[in-house]
């Protein structure tokens, strides 16, 4: 048995000590944050701006070209 309990710290280097024992790696990514202002603005301006865009539709013939397409 453990002397007492053990502090989050503790708990957390175990985990990844086990975790690394199982050939893992810890990793960290920084993702847009999808619910802030900005990143909702320009999700909606983006698309706006590309089809009006005098390249909308070679544009949208390409995304078609290379996108796979699911008979139903």
């Amino acid at each position: 048995m453990r002397d007492g309990p053990r502090s989050s710290r503790d708990k957390v280097k175990s985990r990844r000590e086990r975790l690394r024992a199982q050939g893992l790696r810890q990793v960290q990514i920084w993702v847009p944050d999808v619910r802030a202002r900005s990143f909702i603005g320009a999700a909606r301006r983006q698309p706006k701006a590309v089809a009006v865009s005098k390249r909308a539709k070679a544009d949208q013939r390409f995304i078609d070209a290379v996108s796979e397409h699911i008979d139903d």
